[in-house]
């Protein structure tokens, strides 16, 4: 037999979504009995049952919707009719059975994933930020010492190459990017190999001054086109909060991202918006 909560803690520290499926109410007959779990995660993969038969098929196409919004939700069901359909804000089902049953839908996973590109002290220091609110951290460094010496800041802890790591491991859309590296040119590989791939981003921040940053998009839009979207792409970055030290970076840097992440529009102090 599944371990269902052992299994949830494996797909968590690896830092996958998952979703739990739990019958919470159940009229008349039916293989779907109140308290039976099902975990899926991505690639529609499932531990554990709700009853077996058409719920459970539909309960896994469902989870899908619910890995894409990351909202939970309960849904209910009646298992008897030919054919599935929604009637009164009920499914109807095609299970000889009969009954209903309500099915919670329970979003499992971070509040969102960050990838830190750079280990130093501003990437060290925003993972040990960011970690404590909820974020899954993976932080990139090449250099084998500075990975060494991190501590349990980061959920995950990668020695690869910047760019390596993208071209071999990906990075998904709408996930959070920060760019710290210990060289500008590790710094732009990292923008362009984004680019390049059209990967889309919800957030992407790099650590750089006005001019650097100036004179690295016009050589951008040379390359790519003046239609790159660029609208997520977030530097100099942070927020002007004040301060230089690694750990006031880090916050100016959080606060950022916290706003675009609970999408606070009206926030008129981002550094990007500084420079002309």
């Amino acid at each position: 037999m599944v371990d269902i909560y052992q299994k949830l803690q494996e797909i968590r520290s690896l830092g996958k979504d998952a979703v739990i499926v739990t019958v919470t109410e159940k009229e008349g007959m039916g293989p779907a009995d109140v308290g039976k779990k099902m975990v899926v995660t991505e690639g529609n993969v499932a531990f554990g049952t709700v009853g077996g038969g058409a719920i459970e098929y539909y309960a896994r196409e469902k989870c899908k919707e619910v890995l894409k919004s990351r909202q939970s939700f309960t849904e209910k069901y009646v298992l008897f009719d030919r054919e599935i359909k929604v009637d009164d804000g009920e499914v109807q089902l095609p299970m000889a059975c009969g009954g209903r049953v309500t099915l919670f839908y329970e979003f499992v996973g971070p509040k969102q994933y960050v990838y830190i590109f750079g280990a130093g002290h501003c990437g060290a220091a925003l993972a040990r930020v960011l970690k404590p609110l909820g974020f899954f951290i993976t932080i990139i460094d090449e250099r084998n010492y500075v990975i060494n010496s991190l501590d349990d800041a980061a959920d995950i802890k990668v020695n690869e190459g910047f760019v390596e790591y993208i071209e071999k491991h990906g990075l998904p859309d709408n996930r959070y990017i920060v760019v710290c590296t210990p060289s500008h040119t590790n710094d732009y590989n990292v923008l362009n190999k984004i680019l390049e791939l059209k990967i889309k981003p919800k957030y992407f921040g790099m650590l750089c001054s006005k001019k650097k940053i100036k004179d690295y998009l016009e050589k951008a839009y040379e390359v790519y086109g003046k239609d790159i979207d660029l609208s997520n792409f977030y530097s100099p970055i942070g927020l002007q909060t004040g301060g230089d030290s690694p750990e006031e970076v880090a916050i100016s840097i959080a606060g950022e991202i916290l706003s675009v992440f609970y999408n606070k529009e009206d926030i008129n102090s981002h550094m990007r918006d500084t420079v002309k």
